[in-house]
Formats: C-alpha cells, sequence, structure tokens
C-alpha cells in the first residue's frame, strides 16, 4: 500500500498571462480518485516527470482562442478554462489508489497517462478533453485521470525519459496514423528538432519511410543522429531543392509564410497533416493547388482510438528512444517555459520536484 498525503506541491494556473499567473503551491489538496479512476504518483522515484510542451504555453498565454473575449474560447476544445488549473500533459507515474470500478490490481503499475481524453469522471466526452486543460494534468505530485488513460509501460527507461513521450509522439503517430505513412512513402518534416519534430523523425523512421528534416544548421547533426535521410535549412526554397511534386506526406508543425511551398512539393495525391503553427497561423492558400493535386488534408488534434497503444509499444520495443534536452525543477516552471519558447534545444524539457531521478 501506498502512503498518500493529504496535500501535495504543484503549479497552479491561476489564468491567462505570463509568470504572474504561474503560482508554485506547497499546500495543494491531493486529488481523491472517482468511479473509473486513477490516482498517480507522478513518478515512483521522487521525481516529478512532467514535459514542457507548446500546448501548455498556448493555454497559459490563451493562443488557442479566436474572439477577443477574454480568452472565453481559449482552452483546447474551445471552451473557457476553470482556474486555478494544475497543467502538465505529460505524466509518468505510479498508481497509488484507484475508485471505485478499477481493479485494486493496478495499484503500483508504472503508467503513461494518455494526454487526448475521451472519458473523464466517468463520462464519454465529446469533444474530448486534453489532460491539463479541461482538467487538471501533471504539473503536481498527485494527479487523477480514468482508468483507461493510464497505460501501463514495461521499459528500463527513467521516469524523466519516460516523461517525453506522451504529448509529442502521441501527437507525431496520430499525423502518421491519419496519413497512413507506410515505408514506401518519403516525408517532409517542418519543425524537425522541437519535441514533436524529433518524434515524428523516430516514429517515420520506425516505419521504414524516407524522412526529408526541415531545421537549422545547427541542429543538422543531431537530426541525421536521429536517422533522417535529408536535412534541408528553414530558409531554403523547397521546390528549388526538393524539386515539384516529389514528397508523398507532409507533417507540417510550422505554417507561416513557407506553407504554400509545402503543397508544391507534395506529389498529387499527397497527403498534408497539420498539429501546430509556431511560425504563423494564417497562411495563404491557392485552392487550385489542392483541388488539381487531388490532396488530402488532415487536422489532428483528437488521437485516433490506436495511437497511443501503438507508441506504448513503440517504447516497449525500443523502436524509438527520449531526447531529454534539459531538466528543470517544478517551481522554475517559467523558466523552462521561456527555455522552450527560445527553441534552441533538441527533443523535450522535462520538469521535476526532486534530484534525485
Amino acid at each position: 500500500m501506498f502512503n498518500v498525503p493529504k496535500t501535495m506541491k504543484g503549479v497552479h494556473l491561476t489564468g491567462h498571462g505570463e509568470s504572474e499567473v504561474l503560482q508554485y503551491c506547497d499546500d495543494i489538496a491531493v486529488p481523491k480518485p472517482k468511479y473509473n479512476q486513477v490516482l498517480i504518483r507522478v513518478t515512483a522515484a521522487g521525481v516529478t516527470a512532467a514535459g514542457v510542451n507548446n500546448t501548455d504555453i498556448n493555454t497559459r498565454i490563451a493562443w488557442y482562442s479566436k474572439s477577443d473575449n477574454n480568452g472565453e474560447d481559449a482552452s483546447w476544445s474551445g471552451n473557457a478554462l476553470v482556474f486555478p488549473r494544475i497543467q502538465g500533459a505529460d505524466v509518468c507515474g505510479v498508481i497509488v489508489a484507484v475508485g471505485t470500478g478499477v481493479d485494486q490490481q493496478r495499484i503500483g503499475e508504472r503508467v503513461l497517462v494518455e494526454p487526448c481524453l475521451r472519458e473523464a469522471n466517468g463520462e464519454e466526452l465529446d469533444p474530448p478533453w486534453y489532460f491539463g486543460s479541461e482538467c487538471d494534468g501533471g504539473f503536481a505530485e498527485f494527479t487523477v485521470v480514468s482508468s483507461r488513460h493510464a497505460y501501463s509501460i514495461n521499459s528500463e527507461l527513467s521516469d524523466i525519459e519516460l516523461a517525453t513521450f506522451p504529448c509529442s509522439y502521441s501527437t507525431a503517430e496520430n499525423m502518421l496514423t491519419r496519413t497512413k505513412v507506410t515505408s514506401t512513402d518519403k516525408v517532409l518534416i517542418t519543425g524537425a528538432s522541437g519535441g514533436v519534430g524529433s518524434a515524428a523523425v523516430q516514429l517515420a523512421k520506425a516505419r521504414g519511410a524516407y524522412v526529408i528534416a526541415i531545421t537549422s544548421p545547427a541542429k543538422q547533426d543531431q537530426l541525421k543522429d536521429l536517422g533522417v535521410d535529408e536535412v534541408i535549412f528553414r530558409d531554403a526554397d523547397l521546390v528549388d531543392v526538393l524539386g515539384d511534386s516529389s514528397v508523398d506526406v507532409v507533417v507540417d508543425l510550422v505554417a507561416g509564410s513557407q506553407w504554400p511551398q509545402l503543397l508544391n512539393v507534395l506529389k498529387r495525391q499527397g497527403r498534408y497533416a497539420v498539429s501546430g503553427a509556431i511560425g504563423g497561423a494564417l497562411v495563404e492558400l491557392d485552392v487550385r493547388t489542392l483541388y488539381l493535386k487531388d490532396l488530402s488534408f488532415y487536422g489532428c488534434t483528437v488521437l485516433e482510438p490506436e495511437v497511443f497503444q501503438n507508441l506504448v509499444t513503440c517504447i516497449e520495443q525500443k523502436k524509438i528512444k527520449p531526447i531529454v534536452a534539459l531538466t528543470f525543477p517544478l517551481k522554475d516552471i517559467y523558466t523552462a517555459q521561456k527555455v522552450f519558447q527560445e527553441k534552441q534545444h533538441v527533443g523535450k524539457i522535462v520538469l521535476k520536484v526532486a534530484d534525485n531521478t
């Protein structure tokens, strides 16, 4: 049996904004698992392993909002957030208690949390929620989630390493699943040095695809170490380098001014998947390119049902590896997010409570 305290350390998001809305607390009530839920200690080794990603920052600054209504549509699902909120979409931990309806044998399991939630509070969700957005997530010592979203993991990797996988890698695997990437495909990945991009590189290579990565000169060697077949620098003219109608699939995390080139390099009946717009959300589309080339577009947010289990299997079979760029104490969350936004790293930044990794 696990000794579960009444209070825990964690970070409260108190509103939309910058550092002032992130409050580190040591007296947050530990949640109790309800029907069909499990209580997770966020790591078994005293290290809170919760990764930093764009989703958490975008939620904090109300980037998802498409209006000027003070963040009334700023959550992942398009609704207003309820404050205070504990963010954190990436969680590795151990189940320490279960609610009614959950097998007691699950206590003690090491788990990863699927961040795209189709169930909460014992009810099916439509649309789905995101862990740490519509409900509390992993920036704390304990968290609760529906049992179905806590996936057992059998791996020699550390908690810190496992915490790099859930959000970024499931996003990447979902994009490859939606576009049906196989070993016969040539795949172009934008933002390839980031968490999702570097995950997409590994997962596409695991499928046997030919992978072209767009990155900066400073990061090309690290991406080559991940197995990319070709590197293109960010400011290059893609048609000049690759040729018109030369790739089967584009995995896009950037959008921005270069976006029309992505469609030009797609082959006829090519597939385009997007799950980010760090280069700019508004792009110029020549609709003629879309229909004359018979292109298929995939907006990728909600995970396909098979995606997270496929990811867990890839981890357990050692087909992919974690890329831990930096770690920070949980209390330094804002510094970690600022470093994340500077985009000088390859892989994932992870938050922790203690140093005993």
